[in-house]
């Protein structure tokens, strides 16, 4: 992979657009210097009476013409330099964009728990920006300035080297000076960085929080630690802007003085009768225009040391090796197999489940129970392999997991959380997205068995409503019907049931209990619960404590076993007659 591709993470498409826009700007710099051309011929016309000359207005209505037909080709040169310089770049971003979302949705979930929703948020919206930025507006123009300038300052060495070394001398010397403070620069701008996706995570808290807030008389100046974030990062985008200014200031002071050091030689030389005056205004004039470009990079310049924070980001999240494996090897039977696992969601963090030996039988549902914290919700990660154990085995139909590619084992399975997740949509796509290719009529049949189509009804526009952001405008016992219509479409043979009516009223209840009964029907189902009166009818029933299995069986032999299913079992039953006391 070609240096400059690899520099700035481009795909082979990227990088040849990025040659392409290279050579348009350097076109378009080269165009610029037709008007010059044709401004020398008219100034010298002009001054024709003042060495004996007379002015040919033949010539300059020629000249006049060449003005208008220059015009033209600086447009044009300016309107490819946009299609190959600006259109390129964006797009190139979209292509960036596109590759860090699929990667990201191939990770591992191990990686939400290093890194939180602000700072993938910044990866893939600002960090992008920053390079479609970089790669718009620096990077085309500092390569064809730099060429651009080479080659005029050796066409101005062939009619003065010395004028041309006075023009040109000043140049590497400014840029030098902002090499030379890039150290500087990189540590300033991580601060900035780092205080910014601090300040970004405590707005996301701010806002997800807020009735929380609210209600503890936490807002406006009392919740220090959002305004102590801002503040933090105000303070360091003033001190960045103010290291940055000061570099980028004495750089442009050194560029410019070549100006008055062009002016300075060509008037002593002309003085002593060593350059013509024609020649002389040629290179004030060109020293003038040369500059303005560079002035305009040197401001600029500061953005790509940034850049390379941003690149570096997301080379970090590139880093990350995504989940793989097998996504043609078929499933033909359905009972889970645990055998010796152990894991833990951190390298240094507590085991959270320590030598589990169970198995879970096809075509049946089996409840995962025990205390808070004992592992229950871990399982069932396992099993649809959003994490993957650190040691020992999990196999499905006799297949370890592990070797099953994650979303081609994702296709064997339907999940009811407790906390539902739905998008800003309609409620017609937000189940559809069980099964992308359900026909209409399916659609509606998963809704009415989930026990959707009496409250989808009363809404103005029925199926085509607008649920807002996660659903905000439903009842949590609708949303939660609404996830069971899209798992029903999916009529996956595997089902997990995670929590699912554990916070509903007992009308919701008694209605997703109904919906989950047509869900799970010939399936294999494994359901986490704490109200322990819904699965006593389970074929079987785990007992977790501490990542531990503790005991396993149906309800009457663990009763009859006294152990701490029958603990937890008495408790609920008591709590059932507990009512406020007057």
């Amino acid at each position: 992979m070609p240096k400059l591709q690899e520099l700035f993470m481009l795909t082979d498409k990227g990088y040849k657009d990025l040659k392409g826009a290279i050579a348009a700007c350097t076109l378009t710099n080269f165009s610029l210097m037709l008007p010059f051309g044709v401004m020398m011929q008219v100034i010298m016309e002009l001054i024709g009476p003042l060495t004996g000359g007379e002015i040919s207005w033949n010539r300059m209505w020629l000249y006049f013409g060449l003005g208008i037909a220059v015009a033209g080709i600086v447009f044009l040169c300016h309107k490819n330099d946009y299609k190959k310089t600006y259109t390129t770049s964006y797009t190139q971003s979209e292509s960036t964009r596109i590759t860090l979302a699929e990667h990201i949705r191939k990770l591992p979930m191990s990686l939400f728990n290093s890194k939180d929703l602000s700072e993938l948020t910044t990866n893939l919206m600002d960090d992008v920006a920053t390079s479609e930025h970089v790669l718009s507006h620096i990077v085309p123009q500092l390569f064809a300035n730099a060429i651009s300038i080479t080659v005029i300052c050796a066409m101005m060495a062939i009619f003065d080297w010395r004028m041309a070394l006075a023009m040109f001398i000043t140049v590497p010397l400014a840029f030098f000076i902002i090499l030379f403070s890039r150290r500087i620069y990189g540590k300033l701008h991580q601060k900035h960085m780092d205080a910014k996706l601090a300040a970004s995570g405590q707005v996301q808290e701010y806002i997800e929080g807020i009735k929380v807030i609210r209600a503890c008389n936490l807002d406006g100046e009392k919740f220090s630690a959002l305004e102590n974030a801002l503040r933090t990062m105000m303070r360091l985008a003033v001190a960045m802007e103010l290291g940055t200014g000061i570099f980028v200031t004495g750089a442009q002071v050194v560029l410019q003085a070549g100006i008055g050091l062009t002016v300075l030689l060509g008037t002593t030389l002309l003085t002593n009768g060593q350059i013509a005056f024609i020649p002389m205004i040629m290179f004030v004039m060109i020293v003038v225009r040369i500059y303005g470009p560079v002035l305009v990079e040197l401001t600029l310049l500061p953005e790509l040391f940034y850049f390379q924070i941003a690149i570096k980001r997301m080379r970090d999240l590139m880093a990350f090796q995504p989940m793989e494996g097998n996504a043609e090897k078929e499933i033909k039977q359905y009972n889970i197999a645990f055998e010796d696992v152990d894991f833990r969601y951190n390298d240094d963090g507590e085991q959270t489940i320590s030598g589990m030996n169970v198995t879970i039988p096809s075509g049946g549902i089996t409840a995962l129970v025990g205390p808070s914290g004992s592992g229950k919700s871990t399982v069932s990660r396992l099993i649809a392999r959003f994490w993957d154990t650190n040691k020992g085995t999990l196999t499905i139909g006799g297949i370890d997991v592990k070797t099953l590619d994650p979303e081609h084992l994702m296709s064997y399975m339907s999940f009811v959380f407790q906390d539902v997740v739905l998008f800003n949509d309609t409620i017609y796509n937000n189940i559809r997205i069980g099964n992308m290719d359900a026909t209409p009529e399916e659609v509606m049949a998963a809704a009415k068995a989930a026990c959707c189509d009496e409250f989808v009804q009363k809404l103005p526009v029925g199926y085509d409503t607008m649920l807002g952001e996660n659903g905000s405008t439903l009842s949590g016992g609708e949303r939660q019907r609404l996830s069971i219509a899209r798992a029903l479409l999916k009529d996956a043979p595997i089902v997990l049931l995670d929590e699912a009516t554990a916070s509903l009223d007992p009308e919701n209840e008694a209605l997703i209990q109904r919906a989950i009964s047509t869900l799970i029907e010939g399936k294999t189902v494994i359901v986490i619960a704490h109200r322990l009166r819904t699965i006593t009818g389970a074929e079987k029933i785990i007992v977790l404590d501490k990542g531990r299995v503790a005991e396993q069986g149906t309800h009457q032999e663990l009763i009859r076993q006294n152990g701490l299913y029958h603990k937890l079992f008495t408790i609920q039953q008591e709590s059932l007659g507990w009512s406020v006391g007057a």
